[in-house]
């Protein structure tokens, strides 16, 4: 009898596609479940945005009333914004990752047999889906500064939130894999993030821009995040030539202005890149 329970081993389930599509499916789930029941996190995340567009945008606009006419300046911040909602939002999604490795769900997670590359897919899908959920809503006070609610203007919207989403949140992820505790992972990410998001034109045009500022502005991911929204925005505005092109110069490369689809393809890029090397850093990390 002893000798039949020494030989009898524990099967251990191989990994396949499909129990990788399950956890992919599982982790997404929980992170929404996480952000539907988190309803201060929902309200906290959103006061900033909207203290920068009503308040400041407010304050700078009437700096620039007589400078830019034809156009308020919260519209012009209005994209910037949205992009600042997603991005952070985005981050503490990732955040989470910490917060499961303190308390011991996250080595639950691993022991399951489903690849870790699975786990991270599906912590970016789950933090792109709850941060463009949460753009959503600064997406709906539109109207408030004088942006047309466009069917075609809040798809495109969409689509370009939840890009920036996923990629913020695969670099997000990749920060946290070698974090033991939130403080180390909010000091870090407040130190890439802030000045990443000032150096983005979110809050300031791009065009007249002395040269260093504009070689920051250029080597800067988020630039090419920020930049599709506001072209999106832009487009449905009735605004003099002159002012377009102050407020919505667009990105350039010596002279050159990148085109949308060019920007897109560029944060695809780098999201897809951020997620190879937040796998192979989580793979290390445990």
């Amino acid at each position: 009898m002893a000798a039949e329970v020494a030989g009898a081993g524990v099967r251990i389930p191989p990994r396949t596609g499909s129990h990788d599509a399950r956890a992919i499916k599982v982790v997404l789930h929980r992170e929404l479940l996480r952000f539907v029941n988190d309803r201060t996190r929902m309200i906290t995340m959103l006061i900033q945005p909207i203290l920068w567009l009503f308040v400041m945008g407010t304050g700078l606009g009437t700096l620039v009333r007589g400078v830019i006419p034809g156009i308020d300046y919260r519209t012009f911040m209005y994209p910037g914004m949205i992009s600042m909602t997603v991005i952070m939002t985005a981050m503490f999604s990732a955040g989470s990752i910490v917060w499961d490795r303190e308390f011991g769900f996250l080595r639950e997670m691993l022991v399951a047999p489903v690849s870790r590359g699975a786990i991270v897919v599906g912590k970016c899908l789950g933090g792109a889906v709850v941060a463009t959920a949460q753009g959503v809503i600064i997406l709906a006070m539109a109207g408030l500064v004088g942006v047309p609610y466009s069917p075609v203007l809040l798809v495109t919207l969409l689509g370009e939130m939840f890009l920036a989403a996923f990629s913020i949140t695969a670099f997000g992820v990749l920060l946290a894999a070698r974090m033991r505790n939130m403080q180390s992972f909010f000091g870090v990410m407040q130190m890439a993030i802030m000045p990443m998001m000032f150096l983005s034109g979110a809050m300031f045009p791009l065009a007249n821009l002395p040269s260093w500022l504009h070689v920051l502005t250029t080597v800067n991911p988020l630039t090419y995040a920020v930049d599709p929204m506001r072209q999106a925005v832009f487009g449905r505005l009735d605004v003099p030539a002159q002012v377009n092109a102050l407020l919505n110069p667009g990105v350039t490369w010596f002279g050159w202005r990148l085109p949308v689809i060019l920007e897109i393809g560029l944060v695809a890029a780098i999201g897809v890149v951020l997620l190879g090397v937040a796998v192979t850093q989580f793979r290390r990390a445990e």
